[in-house]
């Protein structure tokens, strides 16, 4: 599909669909050949109502899947040595391969400890420090799921990646570092920019890969965009507009499709990807944890 006049506008919700049907297939799979469900376990602390809505949207999908989900909703003023003692028994169940701890936490906790105490392999967000180093010296790990699902998006889009040049405009811990990782991994010449890059539309303009991760809503206008290439946007931001709330995202869409060879929207660009790969991470969870071949194309 093409925007008015302009690039490819890239179906992520289309494709997610099709990730998580390749998802379930596998999994049927594995329950008839071995009589083994993934089980993937989401853990809430407090009532933050879009970590509820998330939840509760991962539960839908997990389980139509055909995979096990286990839901545990904790007080917000839970003490943080009973969360760390739920991730310890969620560790050393076998019926879970998947284990993800929402964010953000109550201020009381330390999330890179939360984080950090989860099995690395049964770390299906990626987060844990194990998996970060495995990632950054190029060793199979568990791959976050943004940056995964962005991956995949460009890999249909352009197929090989070797070569392009790509800008990856944030540096957080959760898109814009792994981002760039996996864009390297995939033979990229990769630059990671933020808000005190120097000329950086300048520099958004030698892209031929644009992943824009910046958390600012339509930051990234179409002079920024090299013509012809490939954008990403990253960015889910609420607005209010024409008396009106909508999601936006860090890119300026209108002006940066008229520029672009092909563009993701927002929404229903990269947000429906980030769901569809952690299903596929638990599913790999699952296989690499009784030494069975990872089913192909829904991992780095």
């Amino acid at each position: 599909m093409a925007a008015r006049n302009g690039g490819a506008i890239i179906d992520g919700k289309g494709f997610a669909s099709g990730v998580r049907a390749r998802v379930a297939e596998h999994v049927g799979r594995l329950k008839a050949a071995h009589g083994v469900v993934p089980g993937l376990a989401v853990v809430l602390v407090g009532e933050d109502p879009a970590s509820e809505v998330y939840v509760r949207n991962k539960g839908i999908q997990t389980r139509e899947a055909g995979m096990a989900s286990f839901e545990h909703k904790l007080p917000a003023e839970t003490p943080q040595e009973d969360l760390l003692a739920l991730i310890g028994r969620l560790n050393a169940d076998p019926a879970v391969h998947g284990i993800l701890v929402q964010l953000p936490l109550p201020g009381h906790m330390d999330a890179e400890r939360v984080i950090n105490a989860i099995d690395p392999a049964k770390d299906v967000d990626g987060f844990h420090i194990s998996n970060v180093g495995l990632l950054g010296t190029g060793q199979k790990s568990m791959v976050p799921c943004t940056p995964l699902g962005c991956l995949m998006l460009l890999r249909d889009r352009l197929g090989d990646l070797s070569g392009l040049n790509a800008v990856v405009v944030g540096r957080s811990n959760i898109v814009g570092k792994p981002m760039a990782q996996l864009l390297l991994g995939d033979s990229c010449t990769v630059t990671i920019a933020h808000s005190r890059t120097k000329d950086l539309a300048g520099l958004c303009r030698t892209a031929d890969i644009l992943v824009a991760a910046v958390g600012r809503p339509r930051m990234i206008r179409g002079d920024w965009v090299k013509p012809g290439a490939t954008v990403i946007d990253v960015g889910i931001n609420r607005i209010e507009e024409d008396g009106r709330t909508r999601l936006v995202g860090d890119v300026d869409f209108d002006s940066a499709a008229q520029v672009a060879g092909a563009i993701t929207p927002v929404p229903g660009g990269v947000g429906p990807m980030t769901i569809a790969c952690l299903l596929a991470n638990t599913l790999t969870a699952c296989c690499r944890a009784h030494g069975w071949p990872e089913p192909e194309g829904l991992t780095a």
